[in-house]
This record gives C-alpha cells, sequence and structure tokens, in this order.
C-alpha cells in the first residue's frame, strides 16, 4: 500500500488521474485475497497486484477504459473456473472494487497524506473505500456498514532480532521488504549501528539483560534470537518465554537446542512455551551461507505470519502457491 499511494502521489503530481482496484471480497481459491490492491493509469498497471493473470489484465482494461469514460466507480465480480469469462481454473471468485482517483478530487491527496503518514510512523489505521468508487478516508477503526470496505494500514509486524552479526545484516533487509519492522539489539557498539542496518525501524546498542531495560516485547512481536555468545541465547530466550510473543526462533545445532532446553526447564519455563519455540530456526532448505540461512528465517516467519493471519479469519491463502 505505501507504494501504491507513493506512486499516486506522485501521479497527482504529473497531472495524471488514476484508478486505484482492491479485491474486496474473495472465495475458494485465488491468486490474492482481499485486501490486495494496485493502481492503474492511462498507461497500464503503475503499482501493486492483485494476482496477475487474467483477473488482474481484465481489470487493468476495465480501469483504463474507466479513465477514459470519465465514469464513476464500480464494482465488478469474476469467476475463475474454465467456464468462466476468463478461462481460469483457479476455481474460486473474486469482486473488484474500482475507485477512480480524479484530480479534481482533493480528498484523495488528503487521504494519500494520512496512509503515508500513518505508515512512515507505524500508526494503525484503516483505510475505508465507499463501493460506490468515491474517494477513500482514513479513519481508526473499520467501518462494517454495507456501503464502504475497510484495509488496515500495513504498519507492519514487528521483528526483534537479538544479535547484530552476519546473517541479522541479511535478514534485516530481507524482513523489511516482506513488511516486518526489524529492529536490531546487540551489546557490541561496532555491531549494533545504524549504518549496519540503514533497513532497520531502530538500532539499539545495550545489554541483552535484562531485555526490559531496552525494549517491550508485546505478544505481536516476532523475535529472532542470534546473539554472539550460546550463554546470550539463553538468557534472551528465557527472558522472551516469561513473555508472550507471536514468534521465537533460535539459531543453533539440534545438539545445541537439546541442551539449551533442560536448562529452560531448569529455569522455570513450561514444556508449551518450550515447544512454542523454532528451533534450529528457520525452515528446511539446506541453507549455509547467511543470505540462505536469512531466506529461510524469513520463510518460516511468512508461514507464522499468514497462519496467525488465517486464524484471525483475517485472509487465506488459495494459489498459486497452494
Amino acid at each position: 500500500m505505501n507504494n501504491i499511494f507513493q506512486t499516486l502521489v506522485y501521479q497527482r503530481e504529473k497531472k495524471k488521474d488514476t484508478v486505484l482496484a482492491t479485491i474486496i471480497w474473495d472465495d475458494g481459491s485465488a491468486p490474492r485475497g482481499k485486501g490486495s490492491q494496485m493502481l492503474v493509469g492511462a498507461e497500464g498497471l503503475l503499482a501493486g497486484t492483485i494476482g496477475g493473470g487474467a483477473v488482474e489484465l481484465k481489470s487493468i482494461r476495465l480501469s483504463q477504459e474507466l479513465l477514459t469514460s470519465g465514469g464513476s466507480g464500480f464494482v465488478r465480480e469474476f469467476k475463475l473456473s474454465r467456464d468462466g469469462e476468463l478461462g481460469m481454473a483457479c476455481g474460486g471468485d473474486v469482486t473488484v472494487l474500482f475507485s477512480p482517483a480524479r484530480l479534481d478530487d482533493t480528498r484523495w491527496d488528503e487521504t494519500a497524506a494520512e496512509v503515508l503518514r500513518r505508515v512512515r510512523q507505524r500508526t494503525p489505521g484503516w483505510l475505508v473505500l465507499p463501493l460506490d468508487g468515491g474517494a477513500p478516508r482514513v479513519t481508526e477503526q473499520p467501518e462494517t456498514d454495507e456501503n464502504s470496505f475497510s484495509v488496515e494500514l500495513p504498519v507492519g509486524e514487528r521483528a526483534l532480532i537479538l544479535g547484530a552479526g552476519h546473517i541479522a545484516r541479511a535478514l534485516v533487509p530481507l524482513l523489511r521488504t516482506v513488511g516486518f519492522r526489524p529492529v536490531v539489539l546487540d551489546d557490541r557498539p561496532g555491531f549494533a549501528t545504524a549504518e549496519n542496518f540503514p533497513q532497520a525501524d531502530d538500532t539499539i546498542c545495550a545489554a541483552f539483560t535484562p531485555l526490559e531495560d531496552s525494549v517491550t516485547l508485546t505478544p505481536e512481536d516476532y523475535v529472532v534470537i542470534m546473539t554472539n555468545g550460546h550463554e546470550h541465547d539463553f538468557q534472551c530466550e528465557v527472558q522472551v518465554l516469561r513473555r508472550e510473543t507471536a514468534y521465537v526462533g533460535v539459531i543453533g545445532s539440534r545438539k545445541k537446542t537439546a541442551y539449551v532446553n533442560q536448562r529452560l526447564r531448569e529455569a522455570g519455563i513450561p514444556e508449551e512455551k518450550i515447544a512454542f519455540v523454532h528451533t534450529p530456526i528457520g525452515t528446511a532448505i539446506k541453507a549455509v551461507t547467511p543470505e540462505e540461512i536469512a531466506v529461510s528465517i524469513a520463510g518460516e516467519m511468512i508461514c507464522v505470519r499468514a497462519t496467525r493471519r488465517e486464524a484471525a479469519g483475517e485472509v487465506h491463502h488459495g494459489c498459486p502457491m497452494h
């Protein structure tokens, strides 16, 4: 969404109308779910995606026709079946809202500025889109009436990375590209620097114990533990497991994991909390280099985040992957 609204602002500075296309309903297998968006100009796709393929191509054409006709926004349903108009075999359905962002409607300027401000400052909020295709607005809470559709602003989940070594340096920019907000903490002044982690929301040079002196953990946080020593790892793990978080991953071998788990039991950490930890961290892709390990960690975090979102009823995942 950030890129979409940055592009929208740029297009308006160039005195060009655009159309914001948003999936407002999906069922079954679909390339992307509700809340997915793209911005279309007279020349075609400008930013974002609603899944590619025939749905996106048809939606781009409809957006271009809307820009040419000067008409009002509208809602369009697409059936993703072999006998449907698009000839797709996904097996699901999507409904797309087309909202024209015309230059003479200054509400788009106000909304774009507010969206970008909130995303930049990580301030929660909702983009409310009228189903008649009118200009959207930003609100503190979603609106549930039948005349609008609400999209949560992508302020991102915080990823607290304990340890600023070579894997962290590969992981931070990768997490940033997939919507996490990386925060790095290390007790070594030469490692925990903004220069080493320009994509991080924050870089903190502080002792690992006590963590609460530097950061406040929340149930929505994703925590990656990979300090410069096994004892630091253990001390961080004990502290983190005494709080509620969305994810905990700890780097290390299976032998180290067995040893640490016994120490965690001796420290009074319940078995269900120990089982909650992803260790050895990452998906099993035979990763070796720091960059490969970063990919495996990011993949695991993406999976956990998607599972949590599904459990909360926020989104479902159909094709193209599963």
